[in-house]
Parts: structure tokens; sequence; C-alpha cells
């Protein structure tokens, strides 16, 4: 959140905003659907969407988060969750990706709700910084994912 060089706080940056409006169109959208298969093929199809409008770095992750998860953990449904894609049990978010570009950020991010189930000792990561998707990524990404609904 925005602060002054004093402290004081200034309120919700441009993008905490956006993604907030995002969040709340979401939410709008999916109660007007019908059916729960014509939600999920709805809120597929919106994910790959939103993927296919990120810039070609955050992109081409994403298309690659997407596959891995979908091949690795078919119990968790796509959504968009504060205009990115998530990936929910239940309709609960598991994990969810953050592109660099919308939250100006050096990185894009993999993260992973208090729900997944990768409790290791007394503490370990919930949230993976990706520069790039190669082979050993995916494979720590399928192992991430198919652990979080175990």
């Amino acid at each position: 959140m925005g602060s002054t060089d004093s402290g004081a706080y200034e309120g919700f940056t441009a993008e905490e905003r956006a993604a907030m409006k995002d969040h709340a169109k979401e939410m709008k959208t999916a109660a007007r659907r019908g059916s729960r298969a014509d939600k999920a093929a709805e809120a597929e199809r919106d994910v790959l969407a939103k993927i296919a409008e990120m810039r070609d770095s955050d992109r081409i992750m994403a298309e690659r988060v997407h596959a891995v998860v979908a091949a690795n953990a078919p119990a968790l449904a796509p959504k968009l969750w504060y205009g990115m894609p998530a990936y929910a049990l239940d309709g609960k978010v598991v994990c969810f990706f953050q592109s660099a570009e919308k939250f100006k950020a050096r990185y894009a991010t993999l993260g992973f709700s208090d729900l997944a189930q990768l409790d290791e000792g007394p503490m370990w990561p919930a949230a993976f910084a990706l520069t790039e998707v190669t082979p050993e990524v995916e494979a720590r990404i399928a192992d991430l994912v198919k652990r979080s609904v175990s």
C-alpha cells in the first residue's frame, strides 16, 4: 500500500485498486453464470484470455504454469482471482500466478494460499519468484501443485 516517507498511509496504489476492481468484476460475472459446467468452461476461457493479454515473458510463463497445473492437479479448477490466473479447489484458491507487469515487479510470482498442503516444519515458502519456466522449474511446479492438493 502507498505511504509517504514519513510513514503516513496514502491509500492503495493504482495497481492495487485495479486488482480489487478486477476481483469485484470476477465475482459479479461468476454469479451470473448458469450451470456448474458452464461456469467451469467460462472460467477457463477467462483465464486463457487473461494469459493471452500478458506481455511475452509473463504470457509464456503463465501458459506453462497453466499447462503444468492442468496436467498435474486436475482437481484444481482455473479461475481469475484479482485479475490473475488462479487455481481453486471447491471454489477456494489454492495457487495463483501474478505477472510481473501487472504489479510493476521485477519478476512474476507463483503463490500458494494457506489451503495448499505444503507445510514443512515451522517455516516454508508460500510464493516463488519466476523469471523463466525451464524443464526443472516445470518439475518443481508439478511437485508443488500435486502436494498442494494431497
